[in-house]
């Protein structure tokens, strides 16, 4: 049975921060750290090798094994910054005021935190972190 890629690894978030080409990603990283690490009162790890992920929570896959994932998260990616925020994606509410960005089915893909109304993103983080752990 294969084995789930996605885990915690001891590489320091701080660390692979640092090694961001991009000043400006960066900077967002260090922000979303920041703000993540608020609402979740989480520490921020490293998921697999380019995931920085808060708290975690169990999940079971479609073929009835249990696994292990961050609560909430994101990836400094080349073309954009991808947060792992799952449903609340789906808040059109909340995602009209945004600002600019595109979703996928649980991930949210930015530029730059600039392109982002900050409060809202912060309500949207809250509303993932609520919804992950069953506390809405």
């Amino acid at each position: 049975m294969a084995q789930n890629k996605t885990k915690q690894t001891r590489v320091t978030p701080a660390s692979f921060i640092a090694t961001i080409a991009g000043e400006q990603q960066r900077k967002d990283s260090e922000e979303l750290i920041a703000m993540m690490r608020t609402i979740t009162r989480e520490p921020p790890k490293m998921w697999a090798a380019s995931i920085v992920g808060f708290g975690s929570r169990q999940y079971v896959l479609a073929s009835g094994r249990e696994s292990e994932i961050c609560l909430i998260g994101f990836s400094p990616r080349k073309p954009s910054l991808v947060l792992y925020l799952g449903e609340v994606v789906r808040d059109a509410r909340l995602m009209s005021r945004l600002g600019k960005y595109t979703a996928g089915k649980g991930c949210l893909y930015i530029k730059t935190l600039d392109d982002l109304d900050r409060g809202v993103l912060h309500d949207l983080i809250t509303r993932a972190v609520e919804g992950a752990s069953g506390k809405s």
